[in-house]
Formats: C-alpha cells, sequence, structure tokens
C-alpha cells in the first residue's frame, strides 16, 4: 500500500496536539462533546443533502480504497503488455487464452478476452474509453463529496461558535464563567476547520489523484491491448507505452537505464 495519505493526516493531528502541550494547555480542552457531534454530524448530514445516497455510500467505500490501496504501477503493466505482444506476434492471439485467465487487473484481462474473441479494434477502443470516462466520473462524484464537506465544515463550526456566543451572552451576570464560556465557544470553529484541512479535503485529493493514477494506467493498457490486437512489434509497444508515462526526474535513471 501507499502509505502517504494517512501518514499526512496522523502527522497533521499529532502536530495539532503536541502544540497544546507545548503551550500547556489540556488536549482535552478541545475534546468537547457538544462542538464535536455539531461539526462532525452537521457537517456530514449537509453533505449528505446535496447528493444522492448512493454517491454517499460509495464515497466512504471509496476512502478505505484511496487511502490503503497499493499505487498502480503502470510500468509493471508494459511490461506484462510486452510480453503479450511478444507471444501473440509469434503464436497468434488466441495463443494468449490462457494468459488472461492469469491476469490480475480486472481492465486488463476484459480487454485482452475481447481482443482474442476478435472484437473490431475501434469497437474495442470505444468499449474501453468508455469505461475509464465512467470511473473517472465516478470517482471526481466521490472526491467532490469530500471537497464539499470541507467546505461545509468551517461554516457549520462558525455556526456552533455563534450558538455558544449566544449563550454567554445570556450568562454576563456570572463573569467568572465567561472565560471558560468563551473558549468552549471558539472550539466549534477549531473543529470545523480542523477537520476540513486535516481531513476531508485532503480525503477528497488523495481520491482524485488516485483516481487520475489508476486512469491513466488504464489508458495505457488501452492503447497497449489495441497493439497487441494489431500485431504490432514488442520493442516499439513498449517504446510507445513508456512514452505515455510522466518523464522520470532529472538525475533519476529510468526503469530501462537502471536495467543497463
Amino acid at each position: 500500500m501507499d502509505p502517504a495519505g494517512i501518514i499526512g493526516i496522523v502527522v497533521a493531528l499529532v502536530a495539532i496536539f503536541a502544540m497544546l502541550l507545548i503551550e500547556g494547555a489540556d488536549p482535552m480542552s478541545i475534546m468537547l462533546p457538544a462542538p464535536m457531534i455539531l461539526v462532525w454530524f452537521g457537517t456530514m448530514a449537509v453533505g449528505v443533502a446535496g447528493h444522492t445516497m448512493k454517491d454517499v455510500v460509495e464515497s466512504y467505500k471509496a476512502v478505505p480504497r484511496a487511502l490503503g490501496s497499493k499505487a498502480p504501477d503502470p510500468a509493471g503493466t508494459i511490461d506484462v503488455l510486452v510480453g503479450l505482444a511478444d507471444r501473440a506476434r509469434r503464436e497468434g492471439l488466441l495463443a494468449l487464452e490462457d494468459e488472461a485467465r492469469k491476469v490480475e487487473d480486472p481492465f486488463l484481462r476484459a480487454g485482452l478476452q475481447q481482443a482474442i474473441d476478435g472484437t473490431d479494434p475501434d469497437d474495442l477502443r470505444g468499449i474501453l474509453e468508455d469505461r475509464i470516462a465512467s470511473k473517472r466520473t465516478a470517482d471526481r462524484v466521490y472526491s467532490k463529496y469530500f471537497q464539499d464537506m470541507g467546505g461545509y465544515a468551517p461554516t457549520v463550526g462558525i455556526i456552533g461558535t455563534v450558538i455558544s456566543l449566544v449563550h454567554v451572552l445570556e450568562n454576563l451576570s456570572d463573569p467568572s464563567s465567561l472565560g471558560h464560556a468563551i473558549a468552549a465557544a471558539f472550539v466549534a470553529t477549531l473543529w470545523g476547520i480542523l477537520s476540513a484541512n486535516v481531513v476531508w479535503l485532503p480525503i477528497s485529493n488523495r481520491i482524485r489523484r488516485v483516481s487520475d493514477l489508476e486512469c491513466m494506467q488504464m489508458e495505457v493498457t488501452l492503447e497497449g491491448l489495441i497493439a497487441v490486437q494489431s500485431g504490432a512489434n514488442p520493442r516499439v509497444v513498449g517504446e510507445v507505452l513508456r512514452s505515455l508515462l510522466p518523464p522520470e526526474p532529472e538525475g533519476r535513471p529510468g526503469k530501462k537505464q537502471a536495467a543497463a
């Protein structure tokens, strides 16, 4: 798995509580049930209001996949496609029937099976492009759900602060309690800003980024399958597919150079 998402959120939370300790504050001073309930549940509620229930359920299902899934490996997919192109050129497409059953990537496996079944290249390209577009559209919905909550949370926090300040103004006759009451009022704003910038927006960005990487791998797979179906030279297939990947950073040898 790629731990960047989990590491980032955990380190940010640790930094916040470390600051409280360094400043001499009690971390439990911000763990107040009323503002936390309002901010967390209120934000999720207004998020639900702007989407369908299917969107909401699928959005939460996308979180563990985005945070805990293994990063896509287009370079490994290219190696598989080059091997398939080599065998297809030597033995024909039908010889790949057994290879198709061994492929782990469902997108590659389905596309390869359609190529073996004799699907017209234009039709195959259209089918696979539609699948990529559908995935990208769905992932954008999931990302937007959390992005929306990142926008709602600070405002919900301010609502909680205003409610608490109204309560403070109702109790001006007891000056000794005003300091604690006002501090507690701003906890709602704190949780609104914290949840937006440490949880909701990072999750939204993570879903979008993982989706972009997965779609890029699918696009590489698409071009590779079309090349395999056409009987292209395996060496040319590898070069063409690698040209679709982002360039390696300067000073860092690419896979081909490193192997040399």
